[in-house]
């Protein structure tokens, strides 16, 4: 079965929770032998998710920008292998992709985990706006670039990590680059992130097929990360995150996760059995999140997000925004 119009979106009852951790999730789970790429891998919940799958046995490659940085925050971590990658720059995706396929190797997870947030107007080379390019077109990209070594891990998974934020907007298709319309930092991360759903699902049925799933997931609101870094106090105060004087309300911090329980959702995705024969499907909470309508819903996927019309649409565009053909065959 495939998730078009989230037939597939309803809890089954996983065991886990809010706040369960990638430590419970992984419990008796053994990746030896397996070849994980994670994005963004070099802190925050990315980073977690490294130790996490590095601890299970897996031989994680993290890709960043900042070599220095990222080495820093690895070291001490076992399997881990660093490479340079920066996903506001397509020839930078290329490169990484094709020194991983000179290695011969299958890879059996790929976790789309990096990330940018509240960041001004930008546009990249080609002229499309930086949310919608890093946040989305890159891992397509990638993953489009790494398909046969996906394919010759025989039971992959790709895990890209979304958020409830792809309620702020549907997916924009007369104007996804800001070119004729206001722009707003928040539509244009929920239209990224939108993106990153409809591909999840569609991916899905076009790999399962090859034993390849595919998964979207948020991983809920986690304090200390670095999405907010470029964030106005402003935005903030205006979203009821903060006092006057930028101090996060009581209630506010007492529903942030920390950072083990925002990327269990992730090692949930990539690792569990109970997922063996489901994909396409938006989770989270450790468990698949239920279709939600209601506008004042927080948590849960809007039905725009797993709409069937608008995900083989947006493949399309896709293909096109990247001057990439990704034939799944």
């Amino acid at each position: 079965m495939n998730n078009y119009q989230g037939v597939l979106q309803k809890p089954i009852n996983s065991g886990f929770n809010a706040r369960s951790t990638t430590e419970e999730v992984i419990k008796g789970i053994s990746l030896e032998r397996k070849v994980a790429i994670v994005t963004g891998g070099n802190s925050g919940i990315g980073l977690e998710t490294v130790k996490t799958l590095s601890r299970a046995g897996a031989k994680v490659i993290v890709p960043a920008r900042d070599i220095e940085k990222a080495k820093k925050n690895l070291a001490g971590i076992p399997n881990v292998e660093l490479e340079e990658l920066d996903l506001s720059n397509p020839n930078s995706v290329d490169t990484f992709a094709e020194k991983f396929l000179k290695s011969q190797r299958p890879l059996h997870l790929l976790i789309n985990n990096a990330g940018i947030m509240w960041v001004p107007l930008r546009r990249d080379d080609r002229g499309l706006e930086s949310q919608l390019a890093v946040n989305y077109l890159a891992h397509f990209q990638l993953t489009a670039r790494l398909w046969s070594a996906l394919k010759k891990a025989n039971g992959a998974r790709i895990v890209n990590v979304s958020s409830g934020g792809h309620q702020f907007s549907d997916f924009n298709f007369e104007d996804p680059n800001f070119l004729h319309r206001e722009y707003e930092t928040l539509l244009g991360y929920g239209q990224s992130k939108t993106a990153v759903n409809l591909f999840s699902m569609e991916l899905d049925n076009r790999a399962k097929e090859y034993n390849v799933r595919s998964y979207a997931l948020c991983p809920g609101a986690v304090g200390e990360t670095d999405l907010s870094r470029e964030a106005p106090l402003d935005l903030f105060q205006k979203l009821g995150y903060v006092d006057s004087e930028g101090q996060l309300l009581p209630e506010v911090t007492a529903s942030l996760k920390t950072i083990p329980q925002g990327a269990a959702t992730t090692v949930w995705c990539a690792t569990s059995p109970l997922l063996n024969d489901l994909g396409g499907i938006y989770c989270e909470n450790v468990d698949i999140a239920p279709l939600g309508s209601d506008v004042k819903t927080i948590g849960g996927i809007k039905p725009y997000s797993l709409d069937e019309t608008n995900a083989k649409r947006l493949w399309q565009l896709s293909e096109e925004m990247t001057g990439i053909p990704f034939d799944i065959h």
